[in-house]
């Protein structure tokens, strides 16, 4: 897959997930075998205002690379001042976020709430496109902001003719969030509409999925969000699966607990351990989930207040669960 001057090694893109795709994350994914992995959305007035926290998501590491800093807000002039900074961070492409659907965004006018203001949106493209010193920029939007404002296919289009190097599709409206299905049919809509590659996004948790996904909208490429919460493997398993059409296996309790303390010792090295043990309850629910007794694992991490408390948690799981096989 080509965006821009840019060629990715394989079509599986770890989608931005606020809160959730750090730096640690995206690591994981790219071992994984992720072809591109995006950043958190950056706030446009933090990177303006020299804001600390923000500046902080703007750190990338040389072994994630290509990576993607995604930046949102409402203003043209802003948002070309923030790409210059994002730009000048070492961005292998830059990410207008008009798909975000959270009510403090869009109350502002950022996020999904410029899919309602077409020529808004093209003028902040262009505005990126022209400060991002030719960094490739790409737009992620939804289906639309609800079932009677469907407008992906205008949106993609004045993408295009800003100046966008490719767009990333989310088949749902901003009124659905994550709820109900993805609407796919709209992914091809746009992949028909524009020259610019399309990337896929909505409701891929395993590799067949994305499989159907790229036959039935012929989209250049497949977005996974929340099918890779705890859940890393699933961009070596769909990228082996697309090359090769051979499913790997599932990983092991002991490849899922490795992996787990793995990332608890990347989040605490990079955020601190009174940060990264709270920010970790949630990453060890997704890992366990499915798993035996996952709910009282829930409840443990949610006590845990330490990297030591963690360790003994899963260490003490892991000797319960291999002594009664």
């Amino acid at each position: 897959m080509q965006i821009g001057k840019l060629t990715l090694a394989n079509p599986v893109i770890l989608a931005p997930m606020a809160g959730v795709t750090d730096l640690p994350f995206r690591l994981l994914a790219k071992e994984m075998g992720c072809g591109l992995v995006y950043s958190e959305m950056v706030s446009d007035k933090g990177l303006i205002y020299d804001n600390v926290h923000t500046k902080k998501l703007l750190a990338i590491d040389e072994r994630e690379r290509p990576v993607a800093l995604q930046i949102f807000g409402s203003d043209p002039e802003s948002m070309g001042r923030a790409a210059k900074i994002v730009a000048a961070a070492g961005a292998d492409i830059i990410d207008i976020n008009m798909g975000c659907p959270t009510p403090k965004i869009v109350k502002n006018g950022e996020g999904s709430a410029l899919m309602k203001k077409p020529e808004v949106a093209y003028r902040i493209i262009a505005s990126v496109v022209e400060s991002a010193s030719g960094v490739p920029v790409t737009v992620k939007f939804r289906k639309g902001w609800d079932d009677k404002s469907v407008n992906a296919v205008e949106i993609a289009l004045i993408a295009e003719k800003a100046g966008a190097a490719a767009v990333s599709v989310h088949g749902r409206t901003r009124e659905q969030f994550y709820s109900g299905q993805a609407d796919w049919k709209v992914i091809r809509e746009v992949k028909q509409a524009v020259k610019i590659p399309v990337t896929g996004n909505g409701d891929i948790r395993t590799p067949q999925d994305a499989k159907r996904m790229l036959t039935e909208t012929g989209c250049d490429g497949i977005m996974i969000g929340r099918g890779a919460q705890g859940n890393p493997w699933i961009f070596r398993q769909v990228a082996h699966y697309l090359a090769t059409g051979e499913l790997l296996p599932p990983p092991t309790l002991s490849e899922r607990i490795d992996m787990l303390l793995r990332h608890l010792d990347m989040l605490v090295d990079h955020k601190g351990e009174y940060i990264g043990i709270r920010e970790m309850r949630s990453h060890a629910a997704w890992y366990t989930k499915g798993l035996p007794k996952s709910a009282e694992l829930r409840l443990k991490f949610n006590q845990a207040s330490s990297k030591e408390d963690f360790i003994r948690i899963m260490e003490t799981y892991r000797i319960e669960l291999t002594t009664k096989v």
